[in-house]
């Protein structure tokens, strides 16, 4: 019986071997019909070749989109105070800041995004023009739209918070914490760049949002010159809004999300351009806050 039983193990080894064999027999009956032609059976090869390369490329493709994210949040992590205002602004509230006649410089600000379609047309502008801004982005939307968060950081934008919602009510501290803590966490998580950098939805700093940042050493960052291109005006008028107020050390708020902003980004070119004949140069918010912030200590220091 003893002996039996060690025969049957091999044997049912033998069993399952041969039906294994039997299996990829015809699997690859399939792929390659015992009748069919030479041409036929070399056709059949080159489709799995074919599939096994695509396979192949498929996973380079996501290797590489591994490492440029790994490589882009490096950078970010390098330069981590692009997305940062000094100290001597945490905060504080900025609509605009003086500087000397000698800097004509102003900034670009841009709400509400990450947007499909807009975002990216307002980032093709901007690197035609090699013009850097600050987006304000909202943190539900950099959850829908991640790709397009890490390639405004990967172009050597600022990034700043713009609340998880973009609700104008009133929130209480716990509320508060959570539009304004959740964003800049997946910011981060997402990026790489932490920001201390925060814009109130509508600009409403009475309903618990703004305080709770301002307690948080945010920088609070208005504007001086509004596009209003939220009411979706027509081109020319876009552009007139935006001069209106304009002036050095200025802050311009323009839209690249929330809605239907094409009227942004057909008027976005003109305003750069116009900008640049009167002789004016962009540069993002952490930078205008650092370029006043040396001004008052080389002030102080004289005196």
């Amino acid at each position: 019986m003893e002996n039996n039983k060690s025969f049957l193990w091999p044997q049912g080894i033998l069993i399952a071997l041969l039906a294994l064999s039997a299996t990829l027999s015809i699997g690859l009956m399939l792929l390659i019909k015992p009748n069919a032609s030479e041409a036929q059976s070399r056709q059949s090869i080159k489709n799995l070749n074919s599939i096994a390369a695509k396979v192949g490329t498929q996973q380079r493709i996501e290797g590489l989109k591994a490492t440029m994210l790994t490589s882009w949040q490096q950078e970010a992590n390098t330069k981590g105070f692009a997305s940062a205002a000094p100290p001597s602004f945490q905060g504080a509230t900025i609509k605009a800041v003086k500087l000397s006649q000698a800097q004509k410089v102003i900034a670009l600000t841009f709400d509400d995004g990450p947007w499909p379609e807009t975002t990216s047309q307002v980032l093709d502008i901007l690197k035609q023009n090699n013009v850097k801004g600050t987006f304000f982005v909202v943190g539900q939307n950099v959850k829908n739209y991640p790709d397009l968060v890490k390639r405004v950081v990967a172009e050597g934008h600022a990034i700043g918070n713009h609340t998880w919602h973009h609700w104008y009510h009133y929130m209480n501290k716990q509320a508060a914490a959570y539009e304004v803590d959740h964003t800049t966490d997946l910011i981060y998580k997402t990026t790489g760049v932490k920001t201390n950098l925060f814009r109130p939805p509508g600009g409403i700093m009475h309903n618990g949002v703004a305080a709770y940042a301002r307690n948080s050493k945010y920088a609070i960052i208005m504007w001086s010159s509004d596009s209003l291109d939220y009411s979706r005006p027509t081109v020319p008028k876009l552009i007139n809004n935006v001069f209106r107020n304009a002036q050095p050390g200025g802050i311009v708020l323009l839209h690249d999300g929330g809605g239907n902003r094409s009227q942004t980004v057909q008027a976005l070119p003109e305003i750069i351009s116009n900008f640049q004949k009167q002789g004016y140069s962009f540069v993002t918010i952490p930078k205008l806050l650092e370029m006043q912030d040396k001004e008052q200590k080389l002030i102080a220091n004289k005196q």
